[in-house]
């Protein structure tokens, strides 16, 4: 068998050296895991070369099989994490199917990776609304446009789709389609991950039994 030459060697303790500025208080000294997660973005945000904000979302469908993809995130607070999707996507007819999901935000240039879990509701449509508004005015044309995650029969298909909204539309305002909104993941376990030398990684670990509950947290084995 031909041997592969594609995948890296094990790292060396060089090769650990994390790339970015320690927090000045210990990692397990913290308490508040969104204050926590909001420092950790905001050194993220300093060092990863595009979309700090990017995170993998994990649901699954009918059959219970799983799924996931990358998207962005547009907010958190203590309420949870929000992102936004068209409503007629596969990973929104999971999420109706099935509110509960799981998030993973991995940062390279920092060596530090957060795994959260919890249930799923619909933002608001006051929220969808002034979020959307936010949006450039190409991306609210691709929200109608767009049949995401429907079979396309070709590129040209999509493009004569998007030029009939951008003349329906001509220079009036784009008001947000109601098959396109959001939904926040309400956190019940949060996990932080900080990467160091040989494996023996930080890992410190958030729970509770609901989103109304107080955390609890502890360090796991890396």
């Amino acid at each position: 068998m031909k041997k592969q030459t594609s995948i890296p060697a094990s790292p060396s303790a060089e090769d650990y050296r994390d790339s970015a500025e320690d927090e000045t208080i210990d990692l397990f000294d913290r308490k508040d895991p969104f204050a926590l997660f909001g420092d950790w973005l905001d050194m993220a945000s300093k060092h990863e070369p595009n979309d700090p904000n990017a995170m993998t979302l994990a649901s699954v469908d009918e059959n219970k099989m799983p799924d996931a993809r990358m998207v962005l995130l547009k907010g958190f607070d203590e309420r949870g994490f929000v992102f936004y999707t068209n409503l007629n996507s596969a990973k929104a007819r999971q999420l109706h199917a099935n509110a509960k999901a799981a998030l993973v935000f991995h940062w390279k240039s920092i060596r530090r990776q957060i795994r959260i879990r919890g249930t799923v509701e619909p933002v608001s449509a006051a929220e969808a609304d002034e979020y959307f508004a936010s949006r450039a005015r190409d991306s609210k044309i691709g929200a109608h446009a767009s049949k995401q995650s429907e079979p396309l029969e070709s590129r040209f298909a999509l493009e004569k789709r998007i030029a009939a909204k951008v003349a329906e539309f001509g220079v009036g305002k784009i008001n947000r389609p109601e098959h396109w909104s959001g939904f926040r993941l309400k956190p019940v376990q949060m996990e932080f991950w900080r990467d160091r030398p040989f494996r023996l990684h930080d890992r410190l670990q958030f729970t509770r039994k609901s989103d109304k509950s107080k955390w609890n947290n502890m360090r796991l084995y890396p």
